[in-house]
């Protein structure tokens, strides 16, 4: 428990730490769980047997997860598509370890000079290569690491990076109450575009997922950014100064699931930064709002969801989970 405590209180403290405005490899702020999009964006704490969860909280990653295969695809926003691959392997009766990849593809992108002159294309793309690592400390208590090496190519232009996500997960069975802490993309740029470094976009997340006593409904509420206070609003072209309570909850994303049998299941999310950054005049009142479900067919776990970013621009996500031990003869 000491080192648990002691976890837990170097997290918060690493929050008062800066980290800059313009940052690189932003993509790994992006879900790659269907669960966790159709849940507002982002959760640290639903404790259920899905793999793609541990992209978000390496803590999460578990002994019955032992032989899955996890594929994920999201068609994003214009012609950006991402996706991810993970497979996890049970190690003893503690340790649970896995790999993972996780990629953002751009498109093609027309090249000209300055005088319009067309050079042909060019491309985008970003990668990220995990390696996951989790061991029960406790029956109530699991910790985890995941090492991340990060790749990203415009064109020409390479950069390299390196990082690691360390999270805490408490789950109690009897009262079906999870607590989730991570400290996600703790690392460094250590081969810039050009000669300029720039820090990664890490944070800090909490969060909480209780199951009603006689309903089959689950609460999740996930704290974020916690590396800082303030964000800027910004209101026909001019920025101004949220209150108090609107950057409260801007810090907050909410989510419930309807859970009617053990392999189903429905989600609908709220993030309210989300919805405030991407809110207009006419239209996108679905901004921020995020929903989904899952269904078990014979051996294959399959989750969706869809995001609404823009009126016209809605993001679809699927995720294919699997265990290899259901194929054994």
């Amino acid at each position: 428990m000491r080192n648990i405590l002691f976890i837990i209180s170097l997290f918060i403290c690493s929050s008062v730490l800066s980290q800059g405005t313009d940052k690189v490899f932003e993509f790994l702020n992006l879900p790659v769980s269907t669960r966790a999009e159709a849940l507002g964006g982002d959760n640290v704490s639903v404790g259920d047997n899905d793999l793609s969860l541990v992209f978000h909280n390496p803590a999460l990653l578990r002994q019955e997860m032992d032989m899955n295969v996890n594929l994920g695809f999201n068609s994003y926003l214009g012609d950006i598509k991402a996706g991810n691959v993970a497979f996890s392997k049970a190690w003893g009766d503690y340790n649970t370890w896995g790999v993972g990849v996780n990629f953002v593809d751009y498109g093609k992108f027309q090249e000209t000079t300055i005088d319009n002159v067309s050079m042909g294309e060019i491309s985008a793309k970003d990668i990220c290569v995990n390696a996951f690592f989790s061991r029960y400390l406790s029956d109530t208590w699991t910790g985890g690491v995941a090492a991340k090496f990060i790749y990203s190519a415009f064109d020409q232009y390479t950069s390299l990076g390196l990082a690691v996500d360390v999270g805490l997960n408490y789950y109690h069975v009897d009262n079906d109450l999870s607590f989730g802490i991570a400290g996600k993309n703790l690392g460094a740029q250590v081969k810039p575009y050009n000669d300029d470094y720039a820090p990664i976009p890490w944070d800090i997340q909490m969060g909480i997922t209780k199951r009603l006593a006689h309903a089959p409904i689950r609460f999740s509420i996930t704290a974020l950014h916690l590396t800082q206070w303030e964000f800027d609003s910004i209101t026909e072209g001019d920025t101004k100064e949220d209150s108090f309570f609107n950057t409260f909850f801007k810090h907050l994303i909410f989510g419930a699931e309807f859970l009617p049998t053990d392999n189903v299941w429905v989600a609908l999310g709220y993030n309210p930064k989300v919805g405030s950054d991407l809110s207009i005049e006419t239209g996108n009142r679905l901004g921020g709002f995020s929903i989904g479900g899952g269904i078990r067919v014979k051996a294959f776990n399959l989750g969706v969801s869809v995001g609404q970013f823009h009126p016209s621009a809605t993001s679809f996500h699927l995720n294919v989970t699997t265990s290899l031990n259901d194929f054994k003869l």
